[in-house]
């Protein structure tokens, strides 16, 4: 497989079982960025070039987001970080820091559990930290949470991008977000969020050894979620607009794994 050069970005593709094309970004001379859900890679084209020289950056679509296609039918987030685990092997990467935003967090962490020797430190934008998601809620919560994007997609979809948008966040924004994400392909988009809802975070963190950085909105994140996660995340606020943050903020976005990489 051709090599990147440290100034050449390339689209690329891998193949997995299931019909299951995957496609990613490879810039760069290993910091692996994965998207929320409903979202796709390009929310870090502008954070991966202000990346200071030396990365590598392997920018991945989850199945079925962005450019990747699949007609599986697992949808959890184990097997979103299959799709990553086939990008790594594709690149013959030995080590690498994986920083997931969102539902790309819980993936991020699958992807630490399943490849300890490889990945040497998880990073989390904005995710992980949600209690009305985590820890795995009961057969009823799940429901009850999931029916609403069985019942009206577009206005559950509209409802958790307001519910990630502080007072102050430009409504234009909320809209285009809303929009956006709401226009997921289906089923999958409907299935991945059930896979999060249904992700039992606690269970996977006592198997993933790695650090693990989670780099929250502060008008995000409940004092509740800092003291029942604050002796395994290492929770660090910060003010840099919604639970978007990188597409808002991809300056200071970038300066965040780079800052753990070492």
């Amino acid at each position: 497989m051709t090599t990147a050069s440290t100034t050449t970005r390339e689209n690329r593709t891998v193949q997995r079982a299931d019909h299951t094309t995957i496609r990613y970004t490879a810039d760069g001379p290993v910091l692996v960025l994965i998207h929320g859900w409903a979202c796709d890679r390009r929310d870090f084209d502008t954070v991966t070039r202000h990346l200071p020289d030396g990365h590598r950056v392997l920018a991945v679509d989850l199945a079925e987001h962005g450019a990747s296609r699949s007609t599986r039918e697992a949808w959890t987030m184990e097997e979103f970080a299959r799709d990553v685990a086939a990008v790594l092997e594709a690149e013959s990467v030995t080590t690498a820091v994986v920083a997931g935003h969102s539902l790309g967090a819980a993936v991020a962490v699958e992807t630490g559990r399943l490849l300890p020797g490889t990945v040497s430190h998880v990073v989390a934008l904005d995710g992980l930290h949600y209690l009305s998601l985590f820890p795995a809620q009961n057969e009823e919560q799940s429901d009850a949470l999931l029916g609403m994007f069985r019942d009206d997609f577009t206005a559950a979809v509209r409802g958790l991008v307001e519910g990630g948008s502080p007072t102050g966040t430009d409504p234009a924004l909320v809209d285009a977000y809303a929009e956006r994400m709401a226009a997921v392909r289906q089923p999958a988009g409907l299935r991945a969020i059930e896979g999060l809802v249904r992700w039992d975070m606690d269970a996977a963190l006592r198997e993933t050894k790695q650090p693990v950085t989670v780099f929250a909105i502060r008008d995000l994140v409940a004092q509740e979620a800092v003291d029942r996660y604050g002796d395994r995340l290492d929770i660090v606020l910060v003010d840099l607009g919604s639970h978007h943050f990188p597409v808002e903020a991809p300056e200071a976005t970038a300066k965040l794994p780079a800052a753990v990489r070492s």
